[in-house]
Formats: C-alpha cells, sequence, structure tokens
C-alpha cells in the first residue's frame, strides 16, 4: 500500500490528431505534485495517462497500488489540459467512480476542476483543489491524516461537500519562490517507454521543462482558471541547474520549455543564455516567445512558436459562426474555411485556435477580384464555408 496514487484524465489515444503525430510528454505538473507531497513524508505512486490504453489501466494501478488517496492532478502545463476537453472530464469522472468504489479519498485537481468543482464533486471527488494546488494538497493531506489539527474549512483553495451544502474556501495565493519546489519526479515515469517512442518516431528524445508559472497577458483563446494573468518565474540558475541535471540522469537529446511564455522579462533571458554559457552546457530546445522578447544570443534554441493574442475580428468571427451552425446541424469533419479576405497570416494561426484551416481565394490578375473561376479547384469534402 502506498499514501498517493497520482493521476491524470489527458490520455493520448483519445486524441487522434496527437496520437498521429506522436510526440508524447509526461503530465510535469502531477510530477511536481508527487514531488513536492513526497517531499513532505508522504509515499506516491503515478499513473500515467500519456500512454496508456484507457480507464482500465487507472483501475488496475487502484488495485495494484492500493492507495489512501486517489489524486488525478491535471497538467497544468498541457495547453490542451488548460482547454478543459469534454473527453478528459469524462474520464476524469470515471476515473473518480474507479477510486471510489475502492474505498479511496478521491482529490481533483486542474484547470476544469478549478471552473466546475460542483460537477466534479458530484461525479465522486471528495475534494477539489481550487487553483495551483501543491502546497493545498499537503495542508488537505495533513489535516485528514492527523498530522495537523487544521478545520477544512481554513484551508485555503479547497470545494467539499458538507451535507447538501458545497463549501468554498477562499482562494490560496500562488507559490511565487518557484526555486524552492523539488524538481519533478521523474524517477516515477517509464522513461524508457517515451525515449523509445520518440526515437522511433523522430530520432531523437525530447523531455519537458517549466521555467515559469502564468503569462500576464490576455489572448483570447487561452484558458487561465489556474494563474490568471499572473506570472512567477524561476532563477536561471535553478532552471540551468535542472538542465543539467535532466541530461545527466536521463540523456535527452532535446527541451521542451512548456511555459505559456518564455523569458518574458529580457534581463531574465539575457542573464539565463550567459548561465548557459559559463557552464559551458548547450542542448535543443524550443519554446513559446514573443516576436519583441526573442534573443539571438540564448545558447541551444532551436524552434519557438509564436501565437496570435487574438487574430483579425473578421476572422475569428467567421470562425465562430461556421464552428456554431456546424455543431447546431450535427456537421462533422468540416475544417477549411474559403476566404476572399487578403490579410496577415496571424489570422489563419488565429483561425487554426478555432480548429479551421483558412485558404484564400485568389484573386485574378485581371480584374483584381477574387477568382470566382478557381472557386471549384479548392471547394471539397471538408470545406466548412
Amino acid at each position: 500500500m502506498i499514501d498517493i496514487l497520482f493521476g491524470q484524465s489527458y490520455f493520448l489515444k483519445f486524441d487522434p490528431k496527437l496520437w498521429e503525430a506522436m510526440q508524447p510528454y509526461p503530465p510535469l505538473g502531477t510530477l511536481y505534485a508527487a514531488s513536492y507531497l513526497r517531499q513532505g513524508g508522504y509515499s506516491v505512486a503515478l499513473f500515467d495517462a500519456m500512454l496508456a490504453g484507457s480507464e482500465a489501466e487507472w483501475a488496475e494501478s487502484l488495485d495494484s497500488q492500493k492507495p489512501t488517496y486517489a489524486v488525478i492532478y491535471e497538467d497544468n502545463f498541457n495547453y490542451l489540459t488548460k482547454m478543459c476537453l469534454l473527453r478528459m472530464r469524462s474520464a476524469a469522472f470515471l476515473m473518480c467512480a474507479m477510486a471510489k468504489q475502492r474505498g479511496c479519498i478521491v482529490i481533483v485537481a486542474g484547470s476544469d476542476a478549478t471552473d466546475h468543482f460542483e460537477n466534479y464533486l458530484s461525479h465522486g471527488a471528495d475534494f477539489v483543489l481550487i487553483g495551483e494546488g501543491e502546497e493545498t494538497l499537503h495542508e488537505l493531506l495533513s489535516a485528514l491524516s492527523g498530522k495537523a489539527e487544521k478545520p477544512l474549512n481554513t484551508i485555503q483553495g479547497l470545494a467539499y461537500s458538507e451535507g447538501e451544502v458545497v463549501v468554498k474556501t477562499t482562494r490560496r495565493p500562488d507559490i511565487r519562490d518557484l526555486d524552492a519546489l523539488p524538481f519533478p519526479a521523474w524517477d516515477l515515469v517509464d522513461i524508457e517507454a517515451y525515449r523509445d517512442i520518440w526515437l522511433k518516431r523522430h530520432g531523437y528524445f525530447s523531455m519537458n521543462m517549466v521555467t515559469t508559472r502564468g503569462c500576464p497577458f490576455h489572448c483570447n483563446w487561452c484558458a487561465k482558471p489556474i494563474w490568471g494573468q499572473r506570472y512567477n518565474a524561476r532563477s536561471p540558475e535553478n532552471v540551468v541547474n535542472e538542465m543539467i541535471w535532466l541530461k545527466e540522469n536521463f540523456q535527452p537529446d532535446h527541451l521542451w520549455f512548456v511555459d505559456d511564455i518564455f523569458g518574458l522579462k529580457p534581463d531574465w533571458t539575457r542573464q539565463f543564455a550567459h548561465r548557459l554559457r559559463a557552464v559551458q552546457f548547450r542542448i535543443p530546445f524550443k519554446c513559446l516567445h514573443r516576436a519583441d522578447l526573442l534573443l539571438r544570443e540564448i545558447s541551444g534554441l532551436d524552434r519557438f512558436s509564436f501565437q496570435p493574442r487574438s487574430g483579425a475580428h473578421a476572422i475569428l468571427t467567421m470562425a465562430s459562426i461556421v464552428r456554431a451552425h456546424n455543431e447546431s446541424k450535427g456537421v462533422e469533419g468540416k475544417d477549411q474555411i474559403i476566404t476572399t479576405m487578403f490579410s496577415h497570416p496571424s489570422d489563419a494561426a488565429a483561425a487554426h485556435v478555432l480548429g479551421y484551416e483558412i485558404i484564400n481565394l485568389q484573386q485574378n490578375p485581371e480584374t483584381g477580384l477574387p477568382d470566382i473561376e478557381g472557386l471549384a479547384d479548392v471547394v471539397g469534402s471538408r470545406t466548412a464555408a
């Protein structure tokens, strides 16, 4: 028996597009929580849904580990987890029920649970952690196990039921000193399973890291129930130390910094680059960044992505209307929009966030008007509008 079995409800196999791409990363947020609770004296184990076939494997882990606490702790650094997918919610509800059937105390943490805690409580969760979860989880388990005498209604960042009444306590302040957190519990992960997939599919092995929590910007496609617009960063020295530790212990060929925004403060990025050079460490990595903050001197950067904050209002409005219409009619498989709007490439990226590929109908060079005769060449079975 162990104290805590950690799990999460994002199953890569349930996501056909990303299953085909096959670039899996372990649940970093879950690993942080496991490491934090282990540092607090609890025995921990991990059910990694990323590579699991179905929820049935969660049941097998419950039966083999026999935990006192079943903690479904979503990876808040996974952008799909933050989008609160209904398929994930369905899996989480089933996982809660499985754990309750086995007599576990069920605790849930994540973006969707923070926004819809009452739904989770009604589907088998005993407690829901609101917002950032490590400190709340440790304080809750201390109270439940008798290690500390603390009434539940005084624990910040918690939701639970008392009879027919749902209690939600005040929100807990975010952790500001991220350097004080232990490194994620990578020893709980089947590293070789990930390495084998990456090497066979891509020829290299990539691992994930994070340097910050939160983002101060207001991109209208991003979900922010955990950190909102708050933003806290690790020190460059702490980040580089973890990079070296990962390389020494697990030998990745590449790193993905999963921050919502990497290197927001130019001074941080410059210090990070200088620290990498000082210790003569270099490894390829990718990150999400802002064009106005990018520095060529970052050692090892091999790929970065720009995301539109909103995109053209017309493009977003059109895509939203098309999606709502198709959903109301039960239409599936229509994911292309043909438009005569000749605008910035970020418009297409913004529509892609809504699930559509934008195809511009080209101009007739003689008239300067949209080439209506060429319309037949681009209309297909996937065309939505």
